[in-house]
């Protein structure tokens, strides 16, 4: 699974990338009711420019990603200088309010987490085969503080279900995946686009408290 998406990012085959901020995230964020100055954790991150959106509303942004290239790009196309450095098993970088991690979201740990208090997540859910999808949602959950908030944007294939990446996430996997250890809601289904692809905007905010064995953990 990494060797395919670093091999999409060195052949710039990333049609998952929007060039500009989802309008989902502008139009729930304000309501999940994260004050500024919390930071946000952005799984899977890519450049995606939603996390400069984030830090515009005075959020620290911290975004995990396995492509050195996509880092480089979004570095590339932002503004200010750059400090480098590393943590644990990742190389990172921080530009303004925003650290991007380069490495597998699977070592990130708790220590490394301990100042993040909310998530979004557009792309990283549904660019995980459904094999990994629960080790992702209960890796999430081992990472947050009860309380934590956050918004997920996921992804239903009317067309070609079985298709992907991105994957197609229905509404009963997202509450299997989740409600063990998230408080869900539904927010908003949108229309769908061309190619029967349908996104839907869910509310998470963590339970408690933390469990310590989980899936492929």
């Amino acid at each position: 699974m990494h060797e395919h998406w670093l091999k999409r990012w060195e052949e710039g085959r990333i049609g998952f990338h929007r060039d500009s901020v989802h309008p989902a995230l502008i139009r729930h964020w304000p309501m999940l009711g994260v004050v500024p100055g919390t930071k946000v954790l952005v799984p899977l991150c890519g450049k995606s420019l939603d996390m400069r959106w984030l830090a515009e509303q005075g959020h620290p942004v911290l975004g995990l990603e396995l492509s050195s290239l996509a880092i480089e790009q979004f570095i590339a196309e932002g503004e200010g200088p750059v400090s480098r450095y590393t943590q644990g098993d990742f190389t990172c970088c921080r530009q303004g309010s925003i650290e991007l991690w380069c490495g597998d979201f699977f070592h990130f740990h708790t220590a490394q987490a301990a100042e993040l208090a909310a998530f979004y997540d557009r792309a990283a859910l549904i660019a995980l085969p459904e094999a990994t999808r629960q080790r992702y949602a209960f890796h999430l959950a081992q990472l947050l503080l009860p309380g934590t908030r956050g918004l997920l944007i996921s992804l239903v294939d009317t067309q070609s279900p079985e298709g992907g990446p991105p994957y197609s996430v229905d509404h009963d996997e997202v509450e299997r995946l989740f409600a063990p250890n998230f408080e869900l809601t539904l927010l908003e289904t949108l229309p769908p686009e061309a190619g029967g692809k349908q996104e839907s905007v869910w509310s998470l905010v963590r339970r408690g408290p933390r469990q310590d064995t989980g899936p492929g953990e």
